[in-house]
């Protein structure tokens, strides 16, 4: 039976879903959610398509992947074009792709049930590393070929993106092309090449469309790049292949500077399951400059562009109108850093007096906050727990991290908390930070002691909580650390032990102290695979070829699985695990990523990590004199933030305002 481009193989998968656990994931027709005419953008005089088509994967399971916003902007931004399509697709748990292999029923959208192989682009976005076994699992249920080389002119084009595009060598084999930075933009160029390339009846077939790419300097196509080696493993050079002309020696990051001018999501989806996040969300700002030096994020989101405070205002109104959805989450790197960030919470909350609207940061920062900032969000919503990220437990090695918080402003910053009414308090910390000792970690418990005594102090109440959360560091890629060793598992574990010993040994205070922490074998193969090369890509396959899947879920991983992976996948190299993770490396060594340039120069980046060695502090570049990060004048940016001066009038909600304000922004009538 032939198949026919864009049918929709439901009836292949309908008979499958009553032998899965959570079938209604995959059923699809969420509100908001859009299905397009498959020949949406019609065709050209000589009967060729104009449609561009994009399936979108965010590689987890649909509940982590459902309320992601990257995936969620995109997805609304290609569909708002009349000539392109986008649709949605996550990770199958392994019930369901058990029962798909036997079945023969492919990876599918969950729009409109199509198969993804069906479309001209698969677009994958990955936040963590950790999904790199669930985009293998996706391309051979779709019938795609692993390796990009043994890819035709049938096959989509993958395309990579997301925080950890920013090191795109460990899925070079498996992926044509890497964007890196802010999708919004990109996406619509990338779509702009791929109509033109479709409409001129596809010359030179694939290669010539991942030519053109390249060639706009803001896709990076690993296969037209060749690297050489050093006889002790380290690389020699990447550099473009001589029969690439055009094609750049470095890659640039994209970056949208107005915010204002992209406020999506207009209309957000709402899950039909349970998801990771039950609220709507509105990014208030891109980018951070605080230069907290383990923070990825942080640094390759630079500058600071801020959303003005009627547009964020706009998008708060559109959004709840949209989704029927009673939290907003204001979301950033470091929301309570918005520099109208108490006028923004003020007038939510005087907008949304008398309903139910909650509002919540999710990451707040311990000089950032402050009691009226955390009386206005919680005003007409329920009053959850504080969380807090010192990040380092001592005063030494939070100057080693840049983050700049002395004890005494936690402990201000808590006794106004307990003292305004709250009852419990998170603390989160990392273990393995360069240069710490057992005696840096240690004093994380009496921090945690301290947090208690002033609770209950300041309360006059016995029943105060606090939680301490503890992650291991992992190096990543465009950071100060990115040279640094990664501290070994049994050392993680050694360290973390001494420290719960600590806290659960004190009677006065260890049962009023939760203590959570993750072991340290994860984070070694989030290390191995953020810091790796293209001849990691071995690993990767060999242990998905073992049943890796979902690594980043505990009871999914097996760490023991991804080390034997390694062990037969790099015999034959003059590296091993180690060699990526727990070794320092020098200032000349060339770095796999050194060719992606996400606008940080590299000199900066070494300076900042010998800064660290000396616990030298730097300040935010937003408020003092330029530190030459280079992103600025390399990227043509700029630092945006206001003030605006103007207010949020409270216009709307319970009156006329309502109708009035959507119907101005057009999306009064919006169908669907």
């Amino acid at each position: 039976m032939t198949h026919t481009l864009g049918t929709s193989v439901f009836p292949l998968l309908e008979p499958l879903l009553e032998q899965v656990s959570k079938p209604i994931q995959y059923v699809g027709g969420e509100l908001n959610s859009t299905v397009k005419d498959w020949n949406c953008g019609g065709h050209g005089p000589d009967g060729q398509e104009l449609t561009t088509r994009w399936a979108l994967m965010y590689p987890d399971a649909y509940e982590v992947g459902v309320p992601n916003q990257g995936v969620m902007i995109l997805y609304e931004v290609l569909n708002e074009r009349p000539d392109a399509l986008a649709e949605r697709t996550y990770a199958v748990w392994p019930d369901l792709e058990a029962l798909m292999r036997e079945h023969q029923v492919p990876q599918f959208t969950v729009d409109a049930h199509r198969s993804v192989r069906d479309f001209d682009v698969l677009g994958l976005s990955f936040s963590t590393e950790l999904g790199y076994t669930n985009m293998l699992t996706a391309l051979d249920l779709a019938g795609i070929p692993l390796h990009a080389v043994d890819r035709t002119d049938d096959d989509p084009i993958v395309v990579a993106g997301g925080h950890a595009a920013f090191n795109p060598e460990p899925v070079a084999d498996f992926v044509d092309a890497a964007i890196v930075g802010d999708g919004e933009e990109a996406v619509l160029a990338v779509t702009h090449h791929i109509g033109a390339w479709k409409a001129e009846g596809m010359p030179g077939g694939r290669r010539e469309l991942l030519l053109r790419l390249a060639r706009t300097g803001g896709v990076y196509v690993p296969s037209l790049y060749d690297v050489s080696y050093l006889a002790d493993g380290r690389i020699q050079r990447v550099a473009p292949k001589a029969d690439a002309p055009g094609v750049p020696w470095r890659v640039s990051k994209h970056t949208v500077m107005d915010l204002d001018a992209w406020p999506y999501p207009k209309q957000p989806l709402v899950p039909l399951a349970e998801s990771v996040h039950e609220r709507m969300s509105v990014e208030i700002f891109r980018g951070c400059t605080r230069g907290c030096r383990f923070c990825q994020a942080g640094m390759i989101t630079r500058p600071v562009r801020e959303r003005s405070i009627t547009g964020i205002g706009e998008m708060v109104e559109r959004g709840l109108a949209a989704t029927g959805f009673e939290e907003v989450g204001l979301l950033s790197l470091s929301s309570a850093d918005h520099s109208e960030i108490a006028e923004i919470a003020k007038g939510l909350a005087d907008r949304y007096e008398g309903t139910q609207t909650g509002l919540s940061l999710p990451s707040t920062r311990v000089d950032a906050f402050n009691i009226d900032l955390a009386n206005e969000l919680t005003r007409n919503g329920r009053r959850s727990g504080l969380t807090f990220a010192p990040e380092g437990g001592s005063e030494r090695i939070r100057k080693v991290i840049n983050k700049m918080v002395s004890e005494e402003d936690l402990i201000k910053t808590v006794a106004a908390a307990y003292g305004a009414g709250w009852r419990q308090v998170k603390l989160y910390f990392m273990c393995g930070l360069p240069t710490e000792t057992d005696e840096d970690v240690l004093q994380i418990a009496d921090l945690a002691k301290k947090v208690i005594e002033t609770g209950r102090q300041v309360s006059g109440r016995r029943d105060i909580r606090c939680t301490v959360s503890i992650g291991g560091f992992v190096p990543k890629p465009h950071t100060p650390f990115q040279w640094c060793a990664q501290l070994g598992n049994e050392e993680t574990d050694a360290r973390l032990a001494k420290l719960r010993e600590a806290i659960r040994s004190d009677r006065q205070y260890g049962s009023s102290i939760g203590f959570r922490y993750h072991d340290g074998k994860p984070g070694i193969v989030e290390g191995l695979l953020s810091r790796g090369d293209r001849r990691i890509g071995r690993v990767i396959e060999q242990v998905w070829r073992d049943g890796g899947r979902f690594d980043g879920w505990s009871e999914h991983f097996s760490f023991d699985r991804w080390m034997n992976a390694a062990d037969v996948a790099l015999s034959e190299l003059p590296v091993d695990v180690a060699w990526y993770t727990t070794r320092e490396r020098g200032e000349t060594e060339v770095l796999p990523w050194d060719h992606i340039d996400s606008g940080l120069d590299k000199d900066w980046l070494w300076a900042d990590w010998q800064d660290a060695l000396d616990e030298t502090e730097v300040d935010d570049c937003r408020w003092t004199p330029c530190f030459d990060c280079g992103v600025c004048p390399q990227m043509g940016t700029d630092i945006e933030v206001g003030p605006t001066g103007k207010t949020l009038l409270p216009l709307t909600v319970l009156g006329a305002g309502r109708e009035a304000m959507l119907a101005a922004s057009g999306t009064a009538d919006h169908q669907h």
